[in-house]
């Protein structure tokens, strides 16, 4: 029985990967980025791609290029997370009640992306507003989702259980993709823009967000904590209880080195996932036919790449396997930076090795971070994980408006990215992973 338990539990885990990948495929990698730009445009006075000379937007008062305002709002989101996302790992790991907490994070999330209905005409502030609790409540939620990865699968199961979970959601995030793909291009017979067509895909996310959410919501348990209840004021409880979790890491050293050359190099994976779009349309100027199928063959691909980069972790182990992916990260940026304009074929080549390298790197630093956290501490570490996780870098997409504002050149922008790739690779490289993972008080896997 404890077998069939466990194996349903962790299907309604792998949906949830299912359900939140909508977000960040359709509205973060697809459609808001394009579509809160072209408002942005619009209130700064612009007749479509053509800007007068120094138009800009004033979000509370300071200027900025129409251009900047995504990528700004996604390192704005962010930087808020890194206050919220720790609390609410900590206050996980002291709740009985964790599958309450993903509900309402989820939901807030589902929510706030279902409001973007509303985003048209120069509305650009209530479309960065949305994004901001969307995306906080997203990081939010995920945090918890990850602390129940190291209760479902041992050591040894973790790598196969985290690429399929990455895999599952590459999967879900693709349908429903393909469905607004669809969409963009029937928009003519179905009587509609391509603005408005942006629009309800950006709303199907959140719909689709909190439809499958209940399928884990059904299959996962609550367990008893190992940390301790929270005693008094939960939100209070988690605070005391984040600084306690940033004075103990001084005990695995390493573990906190291995997060923070995670934290440079998936920043670097997130900006590219994140500003893929904005890149293709206003540097490549690729239209929406080209630019949105590609972006659905890269989900499916991901989904293989999840797959293929976990096989290969059983045979060389996880942390050579994520070095190798970082290798190849460089080389995508090298690439991008040189992409022709106007040329499909060579965006589609570069989407298809995007696409073999995404899932399989992110799903092995998931499951290998998680054998560097301490029992009972899953949700404390994961929140400070999730800092830079799914669709929430902050650093790279500044470092990509600055050189915007700085340039007027995407170009420039995208290159600047190549210096989170090398850093973290170097970071990671110098992690004795196996004695880190010792230092946790956990047992290596045969792989490494």
């Amino acid at each position: 029985m404890e077998e069939l338990s466990s194996r349903r539990e962790r299907t309604g885990w792998y949906f949830y990967d299912w359900a939140n990948s909508a977000f960040q495929t359709t509205v973060v990698t697809v459609f808001l980025g394009p579509y809160l730009t072209a408002i942005a445009k619009t209130a700064a006075g612009c007749d479509g791609d053509t800007c007068p000379d120094g138009a800009a937007i004033h979000p509370l008062g300071i200027a900025i290029a129409p251009g900047s305002l995504f990528p700004y709002t996604v390192s704005l989101s962010v930087f808020l997370t890194v206050f919220v996302l720790p609390v609410v790992g900590a206050i996980a790991d002291r709740s009985p009640r964790k599958k309450q907490l993903l509900a309402l994070f989820a939901y807030i999330g589902a929510a706030a992306t279902v409001g973007m209905l509303f985003l048209t005409g120069e509305r650009y502030l209530l479309g960065a507003g949305l994004f901001l609790l969307a995306n906080i409540a997203f990081g939010a939620s995920v945090v918890v989702y990850n602390s129940f990865l190291p209760q479902i699968a041992d050591e040894q199961d973790r790598d196969r259980v985290s690429s399929f979970g990455w895999a599952w959601g590459y999967l879900g995030g693709g349908t429903l993709l393909l469905i607004n793909v669809a969409a963009v291009l029937m928009k003519d017979s179905l009587g509609m823009s391509t603005g408005e067509v942006a629009r309800y895909s950006i709303v199907s996310a959140g719909l689709w967000w909190a439809g499958f959410t209940t399928i884990p919501l059904l299959a996962l348990h609550n367990r008893p904590v190992l940390a301790g209840e929270h005693r008094g004021n939960p939100l209070l409880d988690g605070f005391k209880q984040l600084w306690t979790t940033l004075k103990g890491m001084r005990a695995v050293p390493l573990t906190l080195f291995f997060l923070i050359a995670y934290l440079i190099y998936n920043d670097g994976i997130q900006t590219v996932i994140s500003l893929a779009s904005v890149y293709g349309t206003e540097e490549l100027k690729l239209s929406d036919d080209v630019l949105v199928p590609t972006i659905l063959m890269v989900q499916f691909l991901a989904f293989a790449g999840a797959l293929l980069l976990g096989r290969l972790a059983r045979v060389i182990g996880a942390w050579k396997t994520i070095l190798l992916s970082l290798v190849l990260w460089t080389v995508v940026i090298l690439v991008a930076f040189v992409l022709p304009e106007r040329q499909a074929v060579p965006f589609v080549i570069l989407g298809g090795g995007i696409g073999l390298v995404l899932g399989g790197s992110q799903a092995l630093s998931r499951s290998l971070f998680s054998q560097l956290i301490p029992k009972g501490k899953e949700g404390e570490y994961f929140g400070l994980y999730e800092i830079s996780d799914k669709g929430t870098s902050w650093l790279g997409p500044l470092a990509f408006g600055l050189a915007y504002d700085l340039t007027n050149s995407y170009r420039v922008a995208i290159i600047a990215l190549i210096v989170f790739f090398v850093v973290g690779f170097i970071a990671l490289a110098l992690v004795p992973i196996r004695r880190a993972i010792e230092q946790a008080g956990n047992t290596p896997p045969a792989k490494l």
